[in-house]
């Protein structure tokens, strides 16, 4: 007997070691191919485990996918395995792009935008929902909580989708891009809060009052502990981790995924699902200044190369997407979804100073349902409140949601009239060597710069107003370059200074090089939009490393001016009519 179960458990681990083979290399494979074609890798990740799944290798090879993907529960307990860590961590890294205090200063207008983004598209998708056949809900009984549930899902938006388009078009550093992701933050703590909730309710079966206020009351606790007590004893771990082993990333590490792990435990514990917890935990370590930006990085490499791959992937395997298609819930749940995230933002948005341009991008930005909408729809399926179709019908309406939103944030910030960048600079506000020990002294020498020109403001408003902005959120871009920026009332022209320090300074830079080019945006408060697009014609144009070369190794002012026009040249920005 122990020999045969030798056996049994040698096999299992050699299947699970050919499982992770074939799923890993095919989702990052199609992964990257994906992205390359300028789409998200999101979508190679789901076509990889499509076509190892029942959809594709199931109905022109059973046999061999039956052998490599067996109905055994020990071999599919392992993959699942994996699979739930992969989406533990999806949510931990996803917490880690939160940045409260950039939230809490910017909580005016995020909370517009959100509650907008909230309140509407569940209003809109309920009514459809609501009038769904019995065949597509999981207990027909429950089809409050159902209908409930598809508002919500209509709802949250995908963070780090709109992130990573942002951070790829240049606009996550912008005011306009901090304002995105501020109410998006905002939507997935409230959208998470609601579906822990209703899951409590479809997995409990105990709908009544006394439930609700106990479930929601746990809920709001626990979120108000972590984002209070919580963030500052998980800063000071952050600390004590770093500081123990310098520049060892790996001991931070460990400590946040523990952290999540803690986290994840307590909301289980209170019957609140564990996602929400590593999403809180995520949260608290994000908000802790010790966690330098390579560190994140760190982070999000490893999560988003291994574990988030296999997890998309095995959605592919679990279902046949033929014989679940169902065109009625999957052009419900697409239409209303994007449909209700855009409307809902950009009424949002509305009330606030934003122009109409910047509007429509905000509201764009709130249309992915992507990865989050996926991991809802997963977990709903699983706890049996949602059928197959329904599941293949928020599948697609994710993956459709996801595509779309490149190109068209793209579009919403090419709307708008042409200006050269090259004509916003000027040959005087040109600084080669800048004395400068730190980031601020750097920005001191560019605001002086700025305001030895004609009709610019005083050096030190000029540069309060740019210490203002950094210090809501970090300016470095990566590659040696950093475009701190200020929108300044009263400002009669845009201008942007540029200054080198050939020692580099420290910046807390993503790839953690020190910063060696400085450009400094200065907007009229009223012209926000073409802030944006400055930053991104300088980010692409400065992306090129032999521009950057050049420019660091400028012996005079004259070089640098002549580096900037030919890099500059063909590089235009957005900008309303006055």
């Amino acid at each position: 007997m122990p020999e045969a179960m030798h056996v049994i458990q040698e096999h299992h681990l050699l299947m699970f070691l050919i499982q992770m083979l074939l799923l890993l290399g095919l989702a990052r494979g199609l992964g990257h191919l994906c992205r390359r074609a300028g789409q998200p890798p999101l979508l190679g990740e789901i076509v990889a485990g499509v076509l190892l799944g029942p959809t594709l290798l199931g109905r022109l090879a059973p046999a061999v996918q039956g052998w490599l993907f067996p109905v055994d529960a020990v071999q599919i307990s392992m993959l699942d395995t994996v699979a739930w860590v992969g989406l533990f961590l999806l949510l931990l890294s996803a917490g880690l792009e939160v940045d409260v205090s950039v939230v809490w200063r910017q909580r005016s207008d995020s909370l517009k935008i959100s509650i907008s983004d909230i309140v509407l598209p569940m209003a809109i998708a309920f009514v459809p929902a609501w009038l769904l056949p019995d065949r597509y809900l999981g207990d027909p009984s429950q089809r409050l909580v159902f209908a409930l549930f598809i508002a919500t899902v209509s709802t949250v938006s995908a963070l780090p989708m709109t992130v990573k388009v942002l951070h790829d078009l240049d606009l996550l550093k912008s005011d306009l891009g901090l304002l995105a992701v501020s109410a998006l933050t905002i939507n997935d703590i409230i959208g998470w809060a609601i579906f822990t909730i209703l899951l409590g309710f479809a997995s409990g079966g105990d709908p009544g009052w006394g439930h609700v206020g106990t479930t929601i009351g746990g809920t709001v606790l626990f979120a108000a502990a972590c984002m209070t007590i919580g963030r500052r004893i998980v800063s000071r771990g952050i600390v004590r981790a770093r500081d123990s082993r310098q520049g060892d990333a790996g001991l931070v590490l460990t400590f946040v995924c523990c952290v999540g792990l803690l986290a994840g435990a307590a909301t289980q514990w209170l019957g609140i699902h564990a996602l929400f917890g590593f999403f809180l935990a995520g949260i608290m370590a994000g908000g802790s200044a010790a966690l330098s930006e390579r560190t994140r990085h760190v982070i999000n490499q490893m999560v988003h190369a291994v574990f988030v791959p296999v997890f998309f992937a095995t959605i592919g395997l679990r279902i046949d997407f033929i014989s679940g298609f169902d065109l009625l819930p999957v052009a419900v749940l697409t239409v209303v979804g994007i449909g209700g995230r855009y409307l809902g933002a950009w009424v949002g948005a509305r009330m606030t100073a934003l122009s109409p341009e910047d509007r429509v991008t905000i509201a764009v930005a709130h249309t992915p349902g992507g990865s989050m909408e996926m991991v809802i729809g997963l977990i709903a399926w699983q706890f049996g409140l949602i059928t197959l179709p329904v599941f293949v019908a928020i599948i697609f309406a994710a993956i459709v949601s996801s595509l779309l939103l490149g190109p068209w944030i793209a579009w919403s910030v090419r709307r708008r009239r042409q200006i050269n960048v090259i004509e916003l600079f000027d040959r005087r506000a040109i600084r080669l060597d800048v004395n400068a020990a730190t980031r601020n002294e750097m920005l001191s020498r560019l605001a002086e710069a700025a305001a030895a020109l004609d009709g610019m403001p005083p050096a030190e408003s000029i540069r309060t107003a740019a210490q203002a902005r950094e210090d809501t959120a970090g300016t470095a871009i990566g590659h040696e370059i950093a475009v701190p920026h200020a929108r300044m009332a009263g400002l009669r022209r845009p201008l942007v200074v540029f200054g080198r320090s050939d020692g580099g300074l420290e910046w807390n830079a993503p790839d953690g090089l020190p910063v060696h080019l400085a450009f400094l945006i200065l907007t009229p408060a009223q012209a926000a939009n073409l802030q944006v697009q400055i930053l991104a014609a300088l980010a692409r144009a400065m992306g090129d490393e032999t521009t950057r070369q050049r420019l660091i190794h400028a012996d005079t002012e004259d070089q640098a001016w002549t580096i900037l026009r030919e890099a500059l040249a063909d590089r235009s920005v957005a900008a309303r009519p006055a």
